[in-house]
């Protein structure tokens, strides 16, 4: 007899995975569809520094906690402090010793991430499904989907966890705002001659925004938005060590790359809808943002935690009523998080308004000399 899944996920990465374990750890039959599943070898995951590296929040770190699936602390970088700079002499500082905490933030690599959560997926024996899909069809009461070697699986959900150009969304007509920064990030990692001391940067400079991250043992990993990536990724290591080094003020002396620089494109992604019939979008299907205030892979965490939530015990996972409260709840917070971005970025990013400048510096410096506002500020990035 044919098993009939509560969901189908289709896509592994960090939020899919963490979705399926999530669902299993409910008793729910959960099967993830994922073409290139990651490594979990120790051996392979040991070499160099990976140059996809997120900042998890403390919420978010309690959530992969919660389902064993935190990495070894050996490769995470707690982030005590943030130092961020205008471009006309303002600059915002930010303390967990203000708060009272051990740390902001945690800095962490994609495929130690990947690794903790896909051992779990093997632990709990949720079925992997490499062959890819072909087609989705849904009615009241199921899906069914369709792969490419014709076999079809039916289940009472279907959960888009493919990305920013998601082939779920797509194949349940969704339409998606796609507004385009006309920037890319350039990433990459070096080390550094000064200790970092768990301290964040970033500085807003010439409508480019330039972020350092810090890493163990005195590395880092840079994000620099910028509408010419071709004049960082053409350069030599020499080259692109310097032109990092002056864009963050010598702030941590001599750096010397680690990994190749890469590039991608900056797209703000709105859908009409997160979700459709036995249809549902998670992470990057359902929003991308820009990456200055490192909220992505937290906004896509959030999806699962609310989604875990509101469908923990109830019979039908992909009943219109738990989908509708779903999307409800997460519009809030997603659009905050979007528009907050989204108008950081423009702020900084006009060049042609003589009195701007002044403006947004002088917020900046206000901001920060206002403790009860820049701590709650803060308090909601981390999620408490």
């Amino acid at each position: 007899m044919q098993t009939v899944y509560d969901t189908l996920i289709i896509g592994g990465g960090l939020v899919g995975a963490a979705m399926a374990v999530a669902l299993k750890r409910q008793n729910r039959e959960v099967a993830l569809l994922e073409i290139r599943p990651p490594s979990t070898d120790e051996i392979t995951l040991q070499q160099g520094w990976d140059a996809r590296i997120y900042a998890i929040s403390p919420a978010n770190q309690a959530f992969l906690q919660s389902l064993g699936a935190w990495p070894s602390e050996s490769r995470i970088q707690a982030v005590a402090r943030m130092d961020v700079r205008g471009d006309n002499g303002g600059r915002i500082e930010f303390n967990a010793a203000d708060i009272h905490s051990e740390r902001l933030t945690s800095i962490a690599e994609n495929r130690w991430l990947l690794a903790a959560l896909w051992r779990q997926i093997e632990a709990l024996g949720i079925p992997v499904i490499s062959e890819p899909a072909a087609a989705i069809e849904t009615d009241n009461e199921k899906a069914i989907l369709t792969l490419q070697n014709g076999q079809c699986l039916n289940t009472r959900l279907i959960i888009g966890a493919d990305g920013a150009n998601s082939w779920v969304r797509n194949q349940a007509g969704i339409q998606t705002r796609e507004d385009a920064y006309n920037h890319h990030g350039v990433v990459a990692n070096f080390h550094t001659e000064k200790n970092h001391h768990g301290t964040a940067y970033q500085w807003f400079k010439n409508g480019e925004v330039l972020a350092y991250l810090p890493l163990p043992d005195n590395k880092i990993s840079i994000v620099w938005s910028t509408a010419e990536p071709e004049k960082l990724t053409a350069l030599s290591p020499q080259e692109l060590a310097d032109a990092v080094i002056r864009q963050g003020e010598y702030a941590l002396g001599q750096l010397s790359l680690l990994s190749p620089a890469f590039a991608f494109n900056l797209i703000l992604r709105r859908p009409e809808s997160t979700i459709a019939q036995r249809i549902m979008l998670i992470g990057d299907a359902a929003h991308t943002i820009h990456p200055l205030a490192g909220q992505g892979v937290n906004l896509g965490f959030g999806d699962v935690i609310e989604f875990a939530k509101i469908s923990n015990g109830l019979p039908d996972i992909g009943a219109h009523q738990v989908l509708k409260r779903y999307a409800q709840n997460r519009l809030e917070p997603v659009r905050t998080m979007q528009l907050g971005c989204d108008g950081l970025f423009k702020l900084f990013g006009e060049q042609n308004l003589p009195a701007l400048p002044w403006l947004r510096n002088t917020g900046l410096n206000l901001v920060n000399a206002a403790a009860p506002l820049k701590n709650r500020l803060i308090k909601h990035a981390m999620g408490l």
